[in-house]
């Protein structure tokens, strides 16, 4: 598993871009583990795994990192 940033998701068009080691990679809403409306956030940490897609690098199996704010 490889972490990263989402860079964009567009939640209209399904799909985005994820920063990872200087990467970007892509990101289709079907590839998010999560109930009901797949989306992603600009600047949310998130694991996932690399497939290769038709066009190149794509993210699978992406799950939300969540963060503890609490002090």
């Amino acid at each position: 598993m490889r972490t990263g940033i989402v860079k964009w998701f567009d939640a209209g068009k399904g799909y985005g871009f994820i920063e990872s080691n200087h990467d970007d990679i892509f990101v289709h809403f079907t590839g998010i583990n999560q109930e009901g409306f797949k989306s992603l956030n600009d600047g949310q940490t998130v694991e996932f795994k690399i497939v290769e897609g038709p066009r190149g690098k794509q993210a699978t199996d992406v799950t939300i990192i969540e963060t503890d704010h609490s002090s």
